[in-house]
């Protein structure tokens, strides 16, 4: 049997040793620890029982340290996520081998949050603190999801997350016909292939936190590197037989982009290739908000209407365009396969 390497989250006290044949606990104390002399760090990479995080210098902005530093136990094993604002103590110089210790995370302003296969009781929060959210499609190989766009759109609606969608393998199909739908939302479509000139994608990200998410297979790492100028993500190949990516990427990372001169930092944090995007966890009535299209039709609706019945205003509200129709659809899908309806 192979040694299992323990980390400080997993390290227990055994009381009765620790103290003594008495066997008596340790006295509770009304004292606190004292972290008046912590300073706040930006999350930039979680890895188990360790994360990385940024400390910003207080006499000049451009200068950060990198820290690596362990988790407090009261704050539990999945308390922190890359773009958490922490406050953190202890050995904060950086130096090779020296390890700090998070102790607290500050409130966020969002969450990218995703439930598994639509169980509302295993929701797991992605990222935080973010400002754009990149949905990355394939044109093919994999083929395009419209339900994968659909449910990442009512996250970022939920959470005031900006949306943009980034088509890649635009060599391999046009993809045209399948952002149809979404072009009359007013969200910022970029088509891409490997020799692209990616400036006006470029100037979107500057001076914004950005999170790419996408299926494996669909050329985010790829993507990642260009947008860097260098190898900094591993890449992988599709699988002709299933038709899914490998996963090259097997957390999440935040990498600063080339400033261009501007006054603040822009990031893009690259995530692991997703196989399922649940939305248990976002209310019915926030799913709808998502699709700000049917507000006034949905006004018209009767009481505790599903959407998906034959009173439904929805299926008689004037002038509804090809691309309406599509959106409808989508809607009473996410609806239809949402849980939390349950």
């Amino acid at each position: 049997m192979s040694k299992r390497y323990r980390d400080e989250d997993d390290v227990r006290v055994n009381n009765s040793r620790q103290f003594g044949a008495s066997n008596k606990a340790r006295p509770r104390t009304k004292d606190r620890p004292d972290y008046s002399d912590a300073q706040t760090a930006k999350i930039i990479e979680v890895d188990r029982g360790r994360v990385k995080a940024l400390i910003e210098n207080k006499s000049d902005s451009s200068i950060k340290t990198e820290v690596t530093a362990m988790k407090a136990r009261e704050l539990g094993k999945k308390s922190v996520v890359v773009g958490d604002l922490v406050c953190v103590v202890g050995d904060l110089s950086g130096a090779e081998g020296s390890l700090a210790r998070v102790v607290t995370v500050l409130p966020r302003k969002n969450s990218l949050t995703r439930t598994i296969d639509d169980h509302v009781n295993d929701e797991r929060v992605i990222v935080a603190n973010v400002d754009q959210m990149g949905i990355v499609v394939a044109a093919a190989n994999p083929e395009p999801r419209e339900g994968f766009i659909d449910r990442a759109l009512v996250v970022a609606f939920d959470q005031g997350i900006k949306p943009i969608i980034i088509m890649t393998k635009q060599d391999l199909a046009d993809g045209t016909e399948f952002l149809n739908p979404y072009k009359e939302l007013d969200i910022t479509i970029f088509k891409i292939d490997k020799s692209s000139d990616l400036t006006e994608l470029v100037n979107q990200l500057q001076e914004q936190v950005t999170v790419l998410l996408g299926h494996s297979g669909v050329g985010k790492s790829t993507l990642v590197n260009k947008l860097l100028g260098d190898e900094r993500r591993a890449t992988g190949d599709v699988n002709d037989v299933t038709g899914r990516g490998r996963h090259t990427s097997s957390s999440a990372i935040a990498l600063q982009l080339p400033s261009k001169g501007k006054k603040l930092s822009s990031w893009i944090i690259d995530t692991p290739g997703v196989r399922s995007f649940g939305i248990a966890h976002v209310e019915p009535t926030r799913v709808i908000s998502a699709y700000p299209e049917f507000t006034e039709a949905i006004k018209h609706c009767p009481k505790n209407c599903t959407h998906n019945e034959e009173s439904c205003a929805l299926n008689n509200w004037p002038n509804l365009t090809p691309q309406n129709l599509a959106r409808l659809a989508s809607l009473r899908r996410v609806l239809s396969t949402n849980k939390s309806l349950n």
